[in-house]
């Protein structure tokens, strides 16, 4: 590793995590998961409602709130429009679970070269990076956890308790399930325990059983007060809420045991290395470290089990597995540079160079094929464009040259450059395919300010469209096919969709126009990524 890397790995990592993705922030359209976790930190500062949270300014109490807590104090910073202020504590969260990814790394290898390597796989792991905006709450309960992880194995390796790793261990756990209630503590805590107990083996566990209990105690205090304080305030909604969530988990999204057996598959650039990673009869004679690297297998393995477990699944779910699978891959990643100049097999090498060579042929011949087949979208941003042909042209090249010389180390480190240099210069030309039929919504709130128009939702309307307008937009409820209307004579409404019944039903008491079309998709029509949800049509309504 370069010198300086060595030197500050932890200073490092974080500024590559914040040169790959700060600067373009704002360039990706606000998701549906986004927006609701937006829009609750919004109507937190707007309203100053801290506890119990809403939506849109209907409870809201399926996510606890310590994320949303963080992202309003963000947005104070910054401004509740600001995308790039309300995204930003997810990518801090990035580095928390790096670093904390490399300290755990670091005190199971002794090694800081490897941890290093370690972390960098995680990093550039495709959804790790991906999560932050499809289900972004995701990342600050795995990244509590993941500190939480760290506490307690130095506890459980040091023959003396330290009641500072017990109390930080109960405090970050407490902050994982005030971030997504259980999910870290199942699918990567239990994983870890039992990884834990198969490969190190619990050593003088009587001593350790009154810290061991505390750490309990005080992560379900910290954890568990927000939904008792909900559940005195407010028992009603809460528990509608509490039964449909639970209910979900067993008749929502219900898939077979195997979904989630080609979970290496989500870790991108490092698929192959990945798979090989898995197989223990290979790589058991090869790495520097056995019993850590068993430990790193197991965690990956009951991790994937116990997901498969529960009859709910998506494969954003998988994410928390990608933490003990990049410290996995990290054994074999480690054991080519240390080895591969000197494999003759083929059954070794062959899929050393498919994979690499692949990365390699997609930075060389990728730029021709995207301006060949975009040359006309292209032309408005191409500045960027030929930025990014540039970097990713040349990064290709290097990482097929040192692939040719066997110097696996600079592959390595040029693959993560090549990572980096996709979101950093990629990014941009994003807005360059967006549609002409895309028309948002964010100037809307002037516009009705201006007029003194008063907005009303009608049936639905996507939560981006919500956070887009910048305010509470309230509800029209809808008894059967009777509409409870408000007071005003005039007003205006949006909808993603009005039946024929329903339009019947308001004309017979108001003139409704149908003034504009708001559609957020940057997509156009015939494209699969294109979504109705994200059409909403304006209304003008006055009364006869």
């Amino acid at each position: 590793m370069p010198k300086l890397f060595k030197d500050y790995p932890l200073t490092i990592i974080c500024l590559i995590i914040a040169i790959m993705l700060l600067p373009n922030l704002e360039t990706i359209q606000v998701t549906i998961m986004e927006a609701r976790n937006f829009i609750t930190a919004r109507e937190m500062i707007q309203d100053n409602n801290w506890l119990l949270t809403t939506m849109n300014g209907e409870a809201r109490y399926e996510k606890p709130p310590l994320p949303t807590w963080l992202t309003a104090f963000s947005g104070l910073l910054f401004g509740v429009k600001s995308i790039f202020g309300m995204r930003l504590p997810a990518i801090l969260m990035i580095m928390v679970l790096a670093v904390f990814s490399f300290k755990l790394s670091e005190s199971i290898l002794q090694n800081k070269t490897h941890s290093i390597i370690n972390t960098l796989i995680l990093i550039t792991s495709f959804y790790i990076i991906g999560i932050t905006i499809e289900a972004p709450w995701d990342i600050f309960t795995h990244g509590f956890m993941m500190i939480a992880i760290y506490y307690l194995f130095t506890f459980f390796k040091s023959e003396n308790t330290n009641w500072k790793q017990v109390l930080f261990a109960a405090l970050f756990i407490g902050c994982s399930i005030l971030s997504k209630g259980p999910v870290s503590f199942y699918a990567l805590l239990l994983p870890f325990l039992l990884a834990y107990g198969f490969s190190f083996k619990y050593k003088n566990i009587k001593t350790k059983i009154l810290p061991i209990i505390t750490t309990l105690a005080l992560a379900i205090v910290i954890g568990g007060w927000w939904y008792f304080y909900v559940r005195l305030e407010d028992p009603t909604t809460f528990t509608a809420i509490t039964s449909k969530e639970t209910g979900n988990w067993t008749s929502y999204n219900v898939r077979p045991f195997y979904y989630y057996w080609s979970f290496f598959t989500q870790s991108g650039l490092w698929t192959i290395p990945a798979f090989i990673s898995l197989l223990y009869p290979y790589l058991k004679t090869r790495v520097i470290n056995l019993k850590a690297y068993k430990f790193t297998l197991f965690w990956t393995l009951f991790a994937v089990v116990l997901l498969s477990v529960i009859p709910e699944k998506k494969s954003r779910y998988l994410m928390p597995v990608l933490i003990p699978l990049a410290l996995n891959i990290g054994f074999y990643i480690e054991y080519l540079i240390r080895k591969f100049k000197t494999l003759e097999d083929k059954r070794e090498t062959i899929p050393v160079y498919f994979n690499f060579g692949l990365i390699a042929l997609v930075g060389i011949v990728a730029p021709f094929l995207v301006y060949f087949k975009f040359a006309d979208q292209l032309n408005t941003n191409l500045f960027q464009f030929i930025l990014f042909a540039i970097v990713v042209f040349v990064l290709g090249l290097a990482i097929l040259s040192q692939l040719i010389k066997k110097e696996i180390k600079s592959v390595f480190l040029l693959t993560t450059a090549f990572f980096a240099a996709i979101f950093l210069f990629g990014l941009p030309l994003t807005k360059s395919f967006t549609s002409e039929n895309f028309k948002p919504i964010s100037e809307l709130l002037k516009e009705t300010k201006n007029n003194n128009t008063k907005l009303y939702i009608i049936n639905n309307i996507a939560p981006e469209a919500i956070w887009q307008y910048g305010e509470k937009i309230p509800q029209i409820s809808k008894d059967k096919t009777t509409f409870n209307f408000p007071l005003e004579n005039e007003f205006a409404v949006l909808s993603d969709y009005m039946s024929q019944k329903d339009l019947e039903a308001i004309s017979e008491i108001y003139t409704i126009t149908q003034q504009t079309t708001y559609d957020l998709n940057e997509s156009a029509p015939d494209s699969k990524q294109y979504k109705d949800r994200l059409i909403a049509k304006y209304y003008y309504l006055k009364k006869k």
